[in-house]
C-alpha cells in the first residue's frame, strides 16, 4: 500500500476505543482497537470489524479524542487494518496523548 503521509509515523501499541455511526442503521457503533502507528495527521488501527472508507470516527484515548475519517479498511490475518486521516483541526501531539508504547523508527537511521 502506498504511503501518502506527509508527517513521520511513530510506531506504537496501545488499546483505544473507536466510535462511529453505522452507515446502514445510523446507530453508534463501538470497538476496541489496537493503535499500531500514529502521526500528526493520521493513524493506523487494527480492529475486528470492518469500518467502511470515508466513515467519520472518533478515537477515544485517556487524554481526550481524535476525530477523523477512514481512508482504507483491509482484511489481514489478525483483523481489519484501518487507516484514519485526522480532521484538519484535530491533530495528534505527544503533549496531548502519548500511547503506552511509542517508538520513532527514524532514530535507527540516525535521523531526528
Amino acid at each position: 500500500m502506498l504511503n501518502r503521509r506527509l508527517e513521520p509515523r511513530m510506531l506504537c501499541a496501545d488499546m483505544v476505543d473507536v466510535r462511529w455511526q453505522d452507515p446502514k442503521t445510523g446507530r453508534t457503533r463501538r470497538a476496541v482497537a489496537n493503535l499500531d502507528d500514529i502521526s500528526r495527521g493520521g493513524a493506523c488501527l487494527l480492529v475486528d470489524c470492518i469500518i467502511p472508507a470515508k466513515t467519520p470516527l472518533r478515537i477515544i484515548h485517556p487524554g481526550g479524542e481524535l476525530r477523523g475519517k477512514v481512508t482504507y479498511s483491509v482484511w489481514q490475518e489478525l483483523g481489519y487494518v484501518i487507516g484514519v486521516e485526522f480532521d484538519p483541526n484535530c491533530r495528534w501531539s505527544q503533549e496531548k496523548y502519548q500511547p503506552q508504547h511509542l517508538y520513532d523508527p527514524r532514530l535507527e537511521d540516525g535521523q531526528s
